[in-house]
């Protein structure tokens, strides 16, 4: 397993400790890769998808149109990261900016860590704390190793 750097990592895992690689709006990450991959692997299977409906007599290839329009959504993903940008998918996410002002990489860097000015709801709330005590406990390099393959939903 190829050993990574603290910068890659950085660009990886959010101020909070939430694995953006692996969100669905990440740019470079797993999900928009693989969505377009399978993009790729299906190529014109829009006219087939109909006629399997008929042919098949498999009313599932109806809903291809919605996977379709699902599947594109998520292979253009945009995001550059909760480093780079706001969050795009917790829109009310405080901590980017407040990690700016403390100036600490991670939250659990912070003397005031938990705060309760994440903006976040309560199950993320309690996932935030947990992940930053795993990172306190373990170093970022060790977690990082734990959560690289692991879905993040």
């Amino acid at each position: 397993m190829k050993k990574v750097d603290g910068e890659f990592i950085k660009g990886r895992i959010a101020p909070c400790g939430l694995h953006c690689g692996k969100c669905f709006a990440f740019a470079d990450g797993d999900i928009s890769y693989h969505s377009g991959e399978l993009k790729k692997a299906l190529g014109n299977f829009d006219v087939y998808a109909q006629r399997f409906v008929e042919m098949l007599d498999e009313p599932v290839f109806a809903k291809y149109p919605d996977f379709k329009e699902f599947l594109n959504h998520l292979s253009v993903a945009t995001c550059q990261g909760c480093r780079k940008e706001k969050c795009k998918l917790f829109k009310n996410c405080n901590v980017r900016v407040c990690s700016e002002e403390k100036q600490v990489d991670y939250c659990f860097q912070c003397s005031c860590f938990p705060c309760e000015n994440t903006g976040f709801d309560e199950h993320l709330y309690k996932r935030f704390v947990a992940i930053n005590k795993r990172m306190q406990e373990i170093g970022i390099e060790k977690y990082y190793e734990e959560v690289r393959d692991l879905p993040r939903y």
